[in-house]
């Protein structure tokens, strides 16, 4: 870990990153790639220290309230935020300035921050979207090796439930001939009606590879999964976009039942959701 400086830290999509990089150890990581142009090795954490300081005086600038978001690019709640509290203290200034958020992770630590989320969802509007990728609970330690498990994190999204804070699932992304099943895709899918969520975001089943994150998930293929880089090879060569050969089928009974649930599953509306803050909290801040 070592702790930087940083001169500006909202996107202009209002998305925030307090880290760069991240010790989940998720084997399929995309912000391993090199085109993030990260000059540093991917677990050494960088620290921006004065996150909340930068985006107190953001939010005081703008003219107009909105949905501020963070996690797309690494986890805000990974194992250094427990001592460091930055992104806790973010959420304090959200609150006083009358901001929404929506919040991505993968990780049961934001219970910690419960009580600000729900008084940001009183004032404003909070959403928490939460990683589920794999049913199996010793395939997901295997995948997602340091950080809690599916079954945890439909745990987590319960108590967000409780509070009445919406949530959204990020179903993705599914590892073709590892767990691109219907078994897996029904677990997943019975945590997330279980926990009410609003929506359920995927893509596609398959992931992409490119520069950086291709070497290190062969790399992990080659230790847990025997064999099964040289399949990758076979069927994608250096493509982008690696689709499962199930993708079409489990595509079908993903809608299917997302639609007979009432649950949102068109990424489009979604990320107009999690975008949108309603007109009351919009009110232009001219002082």
């Amino acid at each position: 870990m070592h702790k930087v400086l940083a001169k500006g830290i909202l996107s202009a999509q209002n998305g925030m990153n307090i880290y760069r990089g991240c010790t989940h150890g998720c084997i399929y990581c995309d912000s391993r790639s090199e085109c993030y142009n990260m000059q540093h090795d991917f677990e050494d954490i960088e620290v921006k220290q004065n996150a909340p300081e930068l985006l107190a005086d953001a939010l005081k600038r703008k003219r107009r309230h909105c949905m501020i978001g963070t996690g797309a690019m690494c986890d805000p709640y990974m194992h250094c935020e427990t001592e460091l509290m930055l992104m806790r203290r973010c959420l304090e200034i959200i609150k006083r300035e009358g901001f929404g958020v929506a919040v991505q992770t993968k990780s049961d630590r934001i219970l910690r921050d419960i009580d600000l989320y729900d008084d940001i969802n009183r004032s404003a509007k909070a959403v928490i979207q939460m990683t589920l990728t794999t049913y199996d609970e010793d395939l997901c330690r295997i995948i997602e090796p340091n950080v809690c498990t599916t079954r945890r994190r439909f745990e987590t999204l319960l108590e967000f439930k409780k509070r009445g804070i919406p949530t959204v699932v990020w179903l993705s992304p599914i590892l073709p001939f590892i767990n691109d099943t219907e078994e897996n895709l029904r677990g997943i899918l019975d945590y997330c009606f279980s926990a009410g969520v609003k929506g359920i975001i995927l893509f596609g089943f398959g992931l992409t590879l490119r520069q950086g994150n291709r070497e290190y998930f062969y790399s992990a293929l080659d230790k847990d999964f025997p064999g099964m880089s040289r399949r990758y090879i076979q069927s994608f060569g250096n493509s982008y976009e690696c689709a499962s050969p199930n993708n079409q089928r489990l595509m079908k009974i993903f809608h299917e039942e997302c639609h007979k649930r009432g649950v949102m599953h068109n990424y489009d509306e979604i990320f107009g959701y999690l975008h949108h803050l309603p007109d009351r909290f919009e009110q232009l801040s001219l002082f």
